[in-house]
């Protein structure tokens, strides 16, 4: 690992229209994120093997996992994704690792602690280390198998999926090809966190309740999701952690927050760094700035106009595409590279 080329860059793309496609005045939502063609078949049709298994960590906690792998060609990479805060990686999270293998990419995630399907009251994270801990040890797992041994690995991380990645590739700075950090969370925004008084009042709280779910926040999805229609999808995502967060998450984010902050200028590895200048969940000027700070040589930055913090799974389709299209080409030109490599 750790092979690449240098190529800085800051890229934005224009305000996209409205989905052009008509959505359905109701909202039904199908059993799938995909619609209602059963998983088995769908997968099918994609030229995609999912393979799910439960693992016991280190630390003792039981974790659901995943692994997407294109049946129709070899993988010419494996992308190693975590999730952000109150998701999982089924339901529309599993979309993008097809999005992945659709790029001729295998894709693996696990689902967090406190979330999905994995051990942990739901919602409570008091262990963010910990936890980054936990999908370095199933990463570890998957490159040791045959098929990928041979081939690049990429981290990818969304929100707090991305602070993950880059607690990951702090603890093996070495050892990661590149990483994509969709709308880090590197700072939390302060249009999300509650009035100074009531945050200081409840970070004392937080050491003696922590698993209360009493946070006044506002509702993530509303923030997030762009797509009307995309916005009652990620609604109801039935692993969802759609309850108040916890008093102990809400002070291990704050402090992981501040950790990462300090630690930008410690960030070497190749990175595309994407943030939607709408965002109001993370902040896109803490993207701005681990742009700047961090000492990749080989690091693109790309803030996106008019579009919010879900990118992948909750833009509509045209501003989608132009993600793929800016995330596809970065993997590619990472991938040759590599393979050029001596």
């Amino acid at each position: 690992m750790g092979r690449g080329i240098s190529n800085g860059a800051i890229a934005s793309a224009g305000k996209q229209p409205e989905e052009k496609t008509p959505l359905r005045s109701s909202y039904e939502i199908p059993p799938f994120p995909w619609g209602y063609t059963p998983e088995a078949d769908y997968y099918r049709s994609k030229n995609v093997e999912n393979r799910r298994q439960r693992m016991r960590t280190s630390r003792g906690t039981e974790i659901f996992t995943q692994i997407w792998t294109p049946t129709n060609r070899e993988p010419k990479a494996l992308i190693c994704m975590v999730h952000g805060y109150g998701n999982n990686s089924s339901w529309t999270f599993q979309n993008t690792a097809i999005l992945f293998t659709d790029m001729g990419y295998a894709a693996c995630a696990s689902d967090l602690e406190g979330h999905g399907q994995s051990e942990g009251l739901k919602g409570f994270l008091p262990d963010v280390d910990g936890v980054a801990n936990d999908c370095l040890e199933y990463f570890h797992l998957v490159a040791e198998r045959e098929e990928y041994q041979s081939i690049p690995k990429f981290l990818y991380g969304e929100s707090l999926g991305g602070a993950i990645c880059l607690l990951i590739h702090f603890m093996e700075p070495e050892n990661w090809d590149g990483a994509i950090l969709a709308a880090a969370m590197c700072k939390i925004s302060d249009k999300m966190k509650p009035p100074w008084p009531v945050a200081n009042l409840l970070s004392c709280a937080a050491h003696i309740f922590p698993t209360w779910a009493v946070v006044p926040t506002k509702d993530l999805v509303d923030k997030s999701i762009s797509h009307p229609y995309k916005r009652e999808l990620a609604r109801n995502n039935p692993g969802r952690y759609a309850g108040k967060p916890r008093l102990g998450t809400v002070a291990e984010l704050l402090r992981v927050t501040a950790f990462l902050g300090n630690r930008l200028q410690d960030v070497q590895l190749p990175v595309l760094i994407i943030h939607g200048d709408e965002d109001v969940v993370t902040e896109p000027a803490t993207s701005v700035a681990l742009f700047e700070k961090c000492r990749s040589k080989d690091k693109t930055l790309k803030i996106y106009q008019g579009m919010r913090h879900s990118l992948l799974q909750g833009e509509t389709d045209e501003n989608v595409a132009i993600l793929i299209a800016d995330i596809s080409g970065w993997l590619e030109q990472r991938v040759e590279s590599w393979n050029l490599s001596p």
